[in-house]
């Protein structure tokens, strides 16, 4: 099903609307794990990891067939206050290595079978400095979330969703600090490299973005709009158009979480349909993990972003599905069940 949003009050009223998962296809994909050839629950994780996708495919035994990651790719007009060691331009110089096939998320996504799709947002035209003013107009916002809409497949399996954009943790820290509250030394980290002068200089611009804005803010097109940026809206437009298909979501890093932290923020069980690929060695993930009651798959100390973790994360996710649809069953396998 193709989604499209032609005003801000339509992102509302999509929220308020979201399909739930398959109660009936849970059910019997939890009966059948208590059938499989192993003590029960002796799978730990997996076996919820199974349930979990059979109530979002609507299926007992669920196929992952198609996995598709998509990265998003925008640059912010907050880099001019130093929040990165790193200069804007290496957001298109990143983009094109993606698309030439040599980053990380090129290897993993060939290693755990995911297709990958980038998705540059306008590099050319960086978001407003959110100190001074709006990152984004009406018309910016509403595209971003339409290009994250459209870029979702509709007979994708699972989607990953990843990200790249110096100044991008700056964005995620102000968006994290507007929803679940706290200081900005709470969500400010190193990012792409900062020592800790510049952190704390980081915590202070995100600050600034939160006195500037917070009085205009009412729901979650205003945050995008005002404190986010081309990516982060194209996320949770992704996040969106996989809801409305039932394609389960596993989530990155920082960047990715806080876009669709938006979303819940707005609409309690907007991410019932995510989960989190790992936890973020970026400080505000944990913090930001927690607040959305979200436990991380993985904990490898990873801070790339780009989709990385999550791809890792797709392996765990095939793994449980093997087992879960793979296994014998007691009576196939003639084995005795428990008394």
């Amino acid at each position: 099903m193709s989604i499209s949003l032609s005003s801000p009050g339509d992102l509302d009223r999509l929220l308020a609307a979201l399909p739930g998962s398959d109660d009936t296809a849970g059910d019997a994909a939890r009966s059948r794990q208590a059938t499989l050839t192993k003590p029960p629950g002796s799978l730990g994780r997996l076996e919820d990891l199974a349930v979990w996708y059979a109530g979002w495919r609507g299926s007992a035994t669920p196929a992952l067939t198609r996995a598709h990651a998509l990265v998003f790719a925008g640059n912010h007009g907050v880099t001019a206050r130093g929040i990165s060691p790193y200069p804007p331009e290496v957001t298109a110089q990143m983009v094109a290595n993606f698309h030439a096939g040599g980053a990380a998320i090129n290897q993993m996504c060939d290693a755990c079978g995911a297709e990958l799709d980038v998705i540059a947002l306008d590099l050319e035209t960086p978001t407003g400095d959110i100190t001074s003013g709006p990152a984004l107009s009406e018309e910016e916002c509403l595209a971003a979330l339409n290009a994250g809409m459209g870029a979702v497949p509709s007979d994708a399996d699972v989607l990953i969703l990843g990200e790249m954009g110096i100044g991008n943790t700056t964005i995620a820290a102000a968006l994290a600090l507007a929803c679940f509250g706290g200081t900005g030394a709470d969500w400010a980290g190193p990012g792409t490299g900062l020592d800790a002068d510049g952190v704390s200089m980081k915590a202070r611009v995100v600050e600034e973005a939160i006195a500037l804005h917070k009085p205009h803010i009412s729901g979650p097109f205003d945050l995008l709009s005002r404190l986010g940026g081309r990516e982060q809206a194209a996320i949770a437009g992704a996040v969106l158009a996989a809801r409305s298909n039932r394609i389960p979501v596993i989530l990155d890093g920082f960047i990715s979480t806080a876009s669709a932290g938006v979303l819940v923020w707005a609409q309690p069980g907007a991410l019932s349909h995510c989960i989190a690929g790992h936890r973020s060695g970026e400080p505000g993930h944990a913090r930001l993990l927690e607040a959305l009651h979200l436990d991380p798959l993985l904990d490898f100390g990873m801070r790339l972003g780009e989709g990385s973790g999550a791809a890792v994360a797709l392996g765990v996710l095939r793994c449980a599905l093997a087992a879960h649809n793979g296994m014998a069953t007691f009576a196939e396998a003639g084995v005795s069940d428990r008394d």
